[in-house]
């Protein structure tokens, strides 16, 4: 199935058959991008997103990105805008349009109150309703004159949003060709509607960047998502960094910016070469 890597620094990787090791690059500076804000009409009503489009001449692959429990709001706002100055057209749903609008969010788990209404957001956006959005989010990539339909686009997923990126590919496996997966929430559970187990359904590379104190809390589950990821005949990489879930975020105490800039890097050279 592949071994991990316990080199100082790197973490534990386990490269599935048939995907060598991605290099990790520094990733470009975010400028020279266009961003607009949109209103996207989908099955079940209509939901705000960011655009992002690179300045130059030429068609780019897309990148449907999902946020974390905490929505659409500057952090994603800056990923979307880093990952369009690499030579993307990139969409930053507001995946919990149901409920509230962006960058409304609270985010503090140990408030009883506030927890309560993001478990609220979470369940509203329903396994069901996070498939028909992505049909509508990628219909509207397909249709700006950025966007290069005759390549494969990615899906991208941050916490709860990489489980979304899961359900983006198998709801669209002639079109999704690459999904990022960032210290992801409900990817590989027990429950039967577990994000993982729809792999099979889908024609996609995988990423996987796993925390390590959720490694720590769950050390199945980064064989789970990489032994249904070689059953399934795809490419992957499952890697556990030696870095706490939140890395990404510098608003959160386990902020890790070497994390963040080489999960950046990978989800870019995932992309780079699976978009084709």
């Amino acid at each position: 199935m592949g071994e991990f890597d316990q080199r100082p620094g790197i973490g534990r990787r386990l490269v599935l058959i048939g995907l060598a090791a991605f290099a990790v690059a520094a990733p470009a500076s975010a400028s020279a991008v266009r961003e607009r804000d949109v209103v996207i009409k989908t099955a079940d009503g209509s939901a705000e997103a960011a655009l992002f489009l690179p300045v130059g001449k030429g068609k780019k692959p897309a990148i449907l990105l999902w946020t974390d429990v905490g929505g659409l709001r500057p952090l994603f706002r800056d990923i979307g805008r880093k990952f369009a100055a690499e030579g993307f057209v990139v969409l930053v749903p507001n995946a919990f349009y149901r409920s509230v609008r962006p960058g409304t969010v609270a985010i503090d788990l140990k408030d009883p109150a506030l927890k309560a209404t993001l478990i609220k957001n979470r369940d509203e956006a329903t396994d069901d309703g996070i498939a028909r959005d992505a049909v509508a989010y990628l219909a509207f990539l397909d249709a700006q004159p950025q966007t290069d339909t005759t390549r494969k686009a990615g899906s991208v997923g941050y916490d709860l949003g990489a489980s979304f990126a899961f359900r983006t590919a198998a709801a669209l496996p002639n079109r999704i060709g690459a999904v990022g997966d960032i210290y992801g929430v409900r990817v590989a559970t027990e429950r039967p509607n577990s994000a993982h187990l729809l792999v099979p359904k889908t024609r996609a590379t995988y990423y996987a960047a796993m925390a390590r104190d959720d490694d720590l809390r769950e050390p199945g589950d980064k064989d789970d998502i990489a032994n249904i990821i070689k059953a399934s005949n795809l490419q992957g990489i499952v890697d556990v960094y030696p870095a706490d879930h939140g890395w990404a975020n510098p608003a959160e105490k386990t902020y890790d910016a070497a994390a963040g800039d080489r999960a950046f890097a990978a989800l870019v050279k995932l992309c780079r070469d699976a978009l084709k």
